[in-house]
Parts: C-alpha cells; sequence; structure tokens
C-alpha cells in the first residue's frame, strides 16, 4: 500500500529518509547515475515535510542549498513547494517558474 509523504509521521518520513539515502547509496556504487537522482529528489521532497512552510515567505528571495551563486525568489508557497524564479549570480532572473521542494531553500537573501 502507498502512503503519500504528507500522511506520514516525522518519525516516519526520517525513516523513510533513511531508506532513500542508502537506496542512493547502493545505486550510485552500481553506478546507476539516474537511480541516484531520483532517490535524493525523493529525500528532498520527504525533508520539505518535516519543515514547517510558513518559515519562507512570498516575495522574499533565499539562497539555494544544492547550487551555489543560485537564488530562488518566491512568488507563493503550495504546501511544502514554494513556486517561483530562480535568479543567476548576475542577478538575472530566469523567465520560466517552478516549483521546489521547501527543503532545497536555505537563508534568505537580504
Amino acid at each position: 500500500m502507498n502512503y503519500r509523504y504528507s500522511d506520514y509521521s516525522v518519525e516516519e518520513l526520517y525513516r523513510e529518509i533513511g531508506r532513500l539515502k542508502e537506496k542512493a547509496q547502493k545505486a550510485e556504487q552500481l553506478g546507476n547515475i539516474s537511480e541516484v537522482q531520483i532517490n535524493e529528489r525523493k529525500m528532498q521532497v520527504a525533508m520539505a515535510y518535516t519543515m514547517n512552510p510558513e518559515d519562507f515567505s512570498a516575495d522574499e528571495i533565499y539562497q539555494l542549498k544544492m547550487e551555489p551563486g543560485f537564488t530562488f525568489k518566491i512568488n507563493y508557497i503550495n504546501g511544502v513547494f514554494a513556486w517561483g524564479h530562480r535568479i543567476n549570480i548576475l542577478n538575472e532572473m530566469y523567465e520560466k517558474e517552478e516549483a521546489l521542494p521547501i527543503s532545497l531553500l536555505g537563508k534568505k537573501v537580504k
């Protein structure tokens, strides 16, 4: 039976994150890069469910944890996903709107 991460308790989420980390490490050892990326993305989404979306605000800019040099301007929050636009190191905002799990957002840029 499949459950949604929103149905998990915090303890279950951390167990799932640990399980996914193990799967990603095994896939990496086998050289299966696409499986590594899939498990890492699932970990990021599961981790987002352990965080409080109210800690993030629309119209604010945050660092991106996995991508140094990039920031992210939030247009709105929907559940544990922040919708907005990437901004590169030259302060150029990307035209395409995207959704990122809030677990990928770092510190607020002043």
